[in-house]
């Protein structure tokens, strides 16, 4: 086995870098528990900056892990 296939696990049928997936995970539990702690008011407000803080989490890491997947097209002749 190489080295960088230790490195990956399977998460619902899909290989992800264990690096990779810590980043993302701490992106968005921090916004999420940061926006949930940080709230003013009563409930519901803090559950709704809570969600509000974990897809704003989601996205960053979107934009800072990049897909490591190769697609190839291969077209048929007819």
């Amino acid at each position: 086995m190489s080295k960088e296939y230790k490195r990956l696990v399977d998460i619902w049928g899909d290989n992800v870098d264990i690096k990779d997936l810590g980043i993302a995970m701490g992106l968005c539990i921090g916004f999420a528990l940061g926006g949930y702690i940080i709230a003013p008011g009563e409930a519901p407000q803090p559950l709704i900056v809570g969600i509000i803080g974990g897809v704003i989490g989601f996205v960053i890491s979107s934009f800072v892990i990049k897909p490591k997947r190769n697609i190839t097209e291969i077209k048929e002749d007819e």
